[in-house]
């Protein structure tokens, strides 16, 4: 995955291309948002009261990844990249003392598993069962596509913040 490039997904795809192409599409619109910060200002909370800042939205979709594919839909007993919580919310928000060289490289490995879960299921009507709920794999890709495409909102106004940088 590039810090600096998208990949425009296929306009002629099929299904399962079209979500895998989108859902890489907003994984790189979230490093293109990152892309050449330094420390601090990924760590800033630019839109206060809000307590998010760039390095919190990279450490929490590396815990989502993590959470859809591996847990949800692998059944792996994996852990928390960021256990806990702190002042109140998700542990991986607070960037405070956060290393982003550490965050990127788990978010890009989480991203990288979940990619070879995904191609290694048989189609996007397989379905897992998790507690209560059973998911297709065409829920769940659909489903982290907007959770990308809503951080990536955020990541727009804290960029915007921060050092005036806005477009897609």
């Amino acid at each position: 995955m590039s810090d600096h490039q998208r990949t425009e997904p296929s306009r002629t795809a099929d299904e399962r291309t079209s979500l895998t192409g989108f859902l890489q599409y907003q994984r790189e619109t979230l490093a293109l948002k990152c892309a050449g910060l330094t420390t601090e200002q990924l760590r800033e909370k630019a839109v206060p009261p809000s307590g998010l800042s760039l390095l919190g939205l990279i450490r929490h979709v590396a815990e989502v990844e993590r959470s859809w594919f591996q847990v949800v839909w692998n059944g792996e007993d994996v852990r928390a990249y960021w256990p806990g919580t702190v002042h109140g919310t998700f542990a991986e928000f607070d960037s405070e003392a956060a290393d982003p060289d550490e965050a990127f490289a788990v978010w890009r490995a989480a991203s990288a598993r979940s990619q070879a879960i995904v191609e290694a299921a048989e189609s996007l009507d397989a379905t897992v069962q998790w507690r209560a709920e059973v998911f297709s794999l065409r829920y769940v890709l659909t489903h982290m596509i907007e959770e990308y495409a809503r951080h990536n909102g955020h990541a727009d106004l804290l960029r915007e913040r921060i050092d005036g940088t806005t477009g897609e």
